[in-house]
């Protein structure tokens, strides 16, 4: 499976949706995320595609990167509520760099995205400054691949488009790491009775 082929077809995907005229239209409407208006969701999007391009302009990390599931161990938005400090911030960051407007951020995307396809090395530790500890670059992209899929389903339900459809290679990448997260929180007795019995199911396994 390659992570870098499914990243790149997702944010392909998500720069579109980004430039469809019915998110201007819409960009200082409240979304479908509480706390977020649309133009907020949009530059929270685009960011999982700006901060790639950070985390490679920065020097090489000291310290060996961590597990991909024990970096959702570790972050604090996994667990906490909208209230929390990291998730002001990360509404906070997205309403602000949205005073840009709807074609400056698709702009920037699609340059961004373009230099990401021309410069990306093989995989390798990357740092991350918003929570201070390394990853191995696939292990990044996989984050960020989940994060485009997820929230380009918010922005598309929040302006009233369909949801964007995901190559098979990259619904298995979201899939995977979706399911383990939740087996992780929730055991896998409840996730196995969601996904083959309906007459069991719990009323929810959501990763998050």
């Amino acid at each position: 499976m390659n992570d870098k082929k499914s990243y790149f077809m997702v944010a392909d995907s998500a720069v579109e949706l980004l430039a469809d005229p019915a998110v201007a239209a819409a960009w200082h409407e409240p979304s479908a995320l509480e706390g977020f208006t649309v133009g907020g969701l949009a530059e929270h999007l685009a960011s999982q595609i700006f901060n790639v391009r950070r985390v490679l302009d920065a020097p090489l990390p000291p310290e060996p990167p961590i597990g991909l599931l024990d970096h959702y161990e570790r972050v604090a938005w996994t667990t906490s509520g909208l209230d929390h400090e990291a998730n002001v911030i990360i509404r906070k960051t997205g309403e602000d760099a949205a005073a840009e407007g709807p074609a400056a951020m698709v702009n920037r995307a699609r340059a961004a995205l373009g230099d990401l396809r021309e410069t990306m090395p093989e995989d390798r530790p990357v740092f991350l400054p918003w929570v201070r500890w390394s990853l191995s670059l696939n292990d990044l992209l996989i984050t960020r691949l989940m994060e485009l899929a997820v929230h380009s389903d918010d922005l598309a339900v929040s302006v009233g488009l369909p949801t964007p459809v995901l190559p098979d290679e990259a619904t298995d990448v979201v899939a995977v790491l979706l399911t383990r997260l939740a087996v992780r929180k929730h055991g896998l007795t409840p996730v196995l009775r969601a996904l083959s019995r309906a007459e069991r199911a719990p009323e929810t396994i959501a990763a998050f």
